[in-house]
């Protein structure tokens, strides 16, 4: 018997359901709705719009209802870091700050300076350290005055709002809160040091719940909001990228992931976090994932890049893949550092790019495509940088490179990561995240068992794209130079 399930997949910038079908074997994934997720600049500050998606889950329930299928259950993936504030009479306190405001800039040694060194948070948390960390979030917040922080009676990533704002029920699913800078990898939970500094108490937080708990089910309101009925609602691996990892096609262990969207995660799968010398002076995040399994990897500005500089670009061609084309037409020599501060949240990524060239003594990009060029080579050669520092800790030898995410399907990247990195790159799924997110929510209904199961179950249901890398030489010149950009 074919079973649906609805998962909610919520990006930085769309969002969209995906209505899933399983019979036993294979999954069949059709989009639902999709949606812009807006950020919103209002009075000095950057939000998310909290409540307008909200209603887009009610409108994906509408058209489940007006379409007559019987759901099994519905799970909600986003973004890691943010979370929304809710009061006393369970009313959400205002709108969820976005970690793309610039509030948190300076937080970081702030933090270091007043309250615990980097060595110490690092060895308390395994995380990386950025600004918008949830951690240095709330400091900030606390330190300005935020009245919804203030008052707030729970703490919740977005998430676990959404899936109390359709069931009334907090959670603190465990994948979502490792990106906080919050969680204690040994405990697994919230650590008290860092609550201490905060001035928060665990409670606030919800009740800590693992990939595949049922949270609840549908409110009585937003049943009759919507037509359906009471629909249970599981906490998949609620962090997006922990879902996508689900659905990496891979065998064995000799694999690094790429998540490759607007942020690019780069990474491998441990047994146990990964908490050394050599990763803290890399600045390597230890985020959770299913089966206890960690997440080891580096975030890096993604595609971030390109999306910006596309809106400024005009007379170029509105399809994607004919913009990315573009890449070829340039040979434009010009390289960038993805993670310099200057591509954080600058008012225009092209005079970003610009000023980085300028600073760095290199020519100017002057067309749309050296851009695109510039762009993608340089992705391409901090995958291959990252991977080599990933080589040399990880507990066995990476010999492929799996790619999941929308940037799969971009060939240029894909041909050049292959290149750059000497590593066969298998591209897909495109759909990683939602497909993710679909299994653990099959495996909470009894439909699959392991892990490596619900691996099984993607190779059967989605088409991968090989990329064996060729014209390797030609990148050693520019990889020499790339690396010097970083010094």
């Amino acid at each position: 018997m074919t079973k649906h399930f609805l998962a909610v997949d919520l990006g930085a910038t769309s969002g969209r359901t995906v209505l899933a079908a399983f019979d036993g074997r294979r999954v069949e994934m059709t989009e639902w709705t999709r949606f812009r997720n807006p950020q919103i600049p209002l009075l000095g500050h950057v939000f998310w719009d909290l409540p307008h998606l909200y209603n887009e889950i009610l409108t994906a329930l509408r058209k489940v209802a007006d379409e007559g299928v019987q759901l099994t259950s519905i799970g909600i993936d986003t973004w890691g870091v943010d979370v929304a504030f809710v009061g006393k009479d369970g009313q959400l306190l205002g709108l969820p700050y976005c970690y793309r405001d610039a509030h948190t800039d300076g937080a970081v040694e702030r933090f270091f300076r007043e309250h615990m060194p980097a060595c110490e948070l690092y060895q308390r948390t395994g995380i990386q350290f950025m600004p918008f960390n949830t951690l240095f979030q709330l400091e900030t917040l606390r330190r300005n005055g935020c009245t919804a922080l203030a008052e707030a009676e729970k703490i919740l990533f977005i998430p676990d709002a959404l899936s109390y704002m359709l069931t009334g029920e907090a959670v603190c699913e465990q994948t979502i809160l490792s990106t906080s800078q919050m969680m204690n990898p040994g405990t697994g939970d919230i650590d008290e040091t860092l609550l201490d500094i905060l001035g928060l108490r665990r409670s606030q937080f919800g009740r800590l719940v693992q990939p595949g708990t049922l949270i609840g089910t549908l409110s009585a309101q937003v049943q009759a909001a919507t037509g359906v009925g009471a629909v249970p609602v599981v906490s998949v691996a609620g962090h997006d990228t922990a879902s996508a990892v689900a659905a990496v096609p891979a065998e064995g262990e000799d694999f690094a992931y790429l998540s490759c969207g607007t942020w690019s995660l780069l990474g491998i799968e441990s047994p146990h976090a990964i908490i050394t010398d050599e990763s803290f002076r890399h600045n390597f995040t230890n985020e959770g994932g299913l089966d206890g399994t960690t997440r080891f990897l580096k975030n890096i500005c993604g595609l971030w890049l390109f999306e910006n500089c596309r809106k400024e670009f005009n007379d170029v061609p509105q399809d994607v893949n004919e913009l990315n084309a573009l890449c070829h037409t340039s040979t434009f020599e010009g390289l960038i550092q993805p993670d310099d501060p200057l591509f954080a949240h600058p008012d225009s990524m092209t005079e970003a790019i610009r000023q980085f060239c300028q600073r760095t003594g290199q020519p100017q990009p002057q067309q749309p495509a050296d851009y695109v060029r510039c762009i993608f080579r340089s992705l391409a050669l901090r995958y291959r940088q990252i991977l080599e520092i990933l080589d040399g800790m990880a507990d066995f030898r990476i010999r492929r490179l799996h790619v999941i995410g929308g940037g799969s399907l971009n060939q240029h990247l894909m041909q050049w990561t292959a290149d750059a990195t000497g590593l066969t790159v298998i591209a897909g799924p495109a759909e990683g995240t939602a497909l993710g997110n679909t299994l653990v929510q099959i495996r909470a209904a009894g439909g699959v068992g392991s892990l490596a199961d619900m691996r099984a179950v993607v190779a059967k249901s989605v088409a991968l794209k090989n990329y064996t890398p060729h014209d390797t030489a030609d990148w050693g010149e520019a990889y020499a130079r790339f690396v010097a950009l970083a010094k």
